[in-house]
């Protein structure tokens, strides 16, 4: 049986342009270049996407759960398994488990249980998001107070450790409770340092940068808000060009005019990129959850605590792209490439991931005309069908 399949009768958006008439040739779960359907191969298996759009997967860095599963509270093999499973429904091809602010024994199984998927090559499973637990409890959010800690040399030996034997490893901190010499160690070993539920100035956050972190959780989210004098933490997100931020894009973290001063204040070569933040209740019917003994609420798209207080988001990627594109009046190829192309970029995967040409990983969403996902490719393989 030949290793070659050739998907036909798609439009296909390579990340950059729309190729008609032709076919994405997959060899060895690689992409082995789009070609016009007369110069297929002759041995290339071939799989009709007649009528349908052909688009790269969907990578998305901050996944608290799915499926039912809240990493927090299923902090094993499984709980990432179905984690990732959930998601691929959506488009979602690459994610980072999320751990929200825990103690440190459910911070040490996260990342046996990352090592495992690692190990197990699990589908869709990228590496993991440490968010917490040394973060400012002025700009907490749904965090618990009681488990927000300052950095220690244990926490920063544990997480250099941890990125030997993981693909990525993000990690949201706090100026307040990390130090710029901390902030350094993490970047010299390879771990992307993202700014995050802090309440610090711009003057703090551009020298946390220059430390070493290179990207803002969830843009206006738990963070200093801009102003005229003081442009905190939004203002160093916008400002500071080589800082990569989330967005989460559901309507209710952030109003759709505020996402469009963001993009076209936004200083480059840093981007916004769509993250989900998404709970346990992806692909479920559930209608309340429970995160550190403390019951989250869902109603009308809204995930809440008792009193209110955004505890991330009910949300897919699939869904974010339409918000974006039908409510914040972007393009659907710019809304596909914050779903796919930045995200890569900003953990420095863009060799191999958020692009459909030669020699990158063969991780595609089939998708109709309203991004409604059809079936969903990892590394060539078919891992979800509707």
């Amino acid at each position: 049986m030949t290793a070659r399949t050739a998907i036909t009768g798609a439009r296909i958006f390579d990340g950059d342009l729309w190729h008609e008439d032709s076919a994405l040739l997959i060899d060895g779960g690689k992409v082995a270049g789009i070609v016009a359907r007369k110069e297929l191969p002759g041995d290339a298996r071939i799989v009709p996407m007649d009528g349908l759009s052909l688009v790269p997967g969907f990578i998305d860095l901050q996944v608290n759960g799915g499926g039912g599963v809240l990493l927090n509270e299923r902090p094993d093999l499984d709980g990432i398994r179905t984690i990732c499973a959930a998601h691929a429904r959506f488009g979602t091809t690459a994610l980072l488990p999320t751990l929200i602010t825990d103690n440190r024994a459910v911070t040490t199984d996260t990342i046996a249980a990352g090592l495992a998927a690692r190990k197990a090559n699990v589908p869709g499973f990228l590496g993991l998001h440490l968010e917490g637990p040394h973060l400012s409890v002025a700009r907490k959010g749904a965090h618990d107070p009681q488990l927000i800690r300052p950095m220690e040399q244990a926490d920063l030996d544990r997480t250099i450790a941890a990125r030997q034997g993981l693909e990525a490893l993000l990690m949201t901190l706090a100026p307040e409770n990390a130090s710029n010499a901390q902030i350094a160690a993490l970047k010299a070993a390879g771990v992307t340092v993202s700014l995050g539920h802090s309440d610090c100035g711009y003057r703090t956050a551009a020298a946390a940068v220059e430390a070493g972190a290179s990207m803002m959780t969830h843009l206006f989210n738990a963070m200093s808000p801009l102003g005229h004098r003081e442009p905190g933490m939004v203002g160093a997100a916008l400002d500071l060009g080589h800082l990569n931020a989330g967005l989460i894009a559901d309507g209710f973290h952030v109003d759709p005019a505020s996402i469009g001063v963001a993009l076209r204040a936004k200083r480059g070569p840093g981007r916004i990129f769509l993250v989900t933040d998404a709970m346990s209740t992806i692909g479920t019917d559930m209608t309340s959850f429970f995160l550190n003994g403390r019951e989250i609420f869902r109603e009308g798209g809204r995930l809440t605590l008792a009193d209110g207080t955004l505890a991330g988001a009910d949300i897919d990627m699939a869904s974010c792209i339409r918000f974006m594109r039908d409510h914040a009046g972007i393009g659907l190829e710019e809304a596909l490439r914050m779903a796919s192309l930045y995200p890569a970029e900003a953990i420095g995967m863009t060799g191999r991931k958020g692009r459909l040409t030669h020699g990158h990983d063969a991780d595609f969403a089939v998708i109709g005309r309203d991004v409604d996902v059809v079936s969903t490719w990892i590394a060539g393989t078919p891992v979800f069908a509707a």
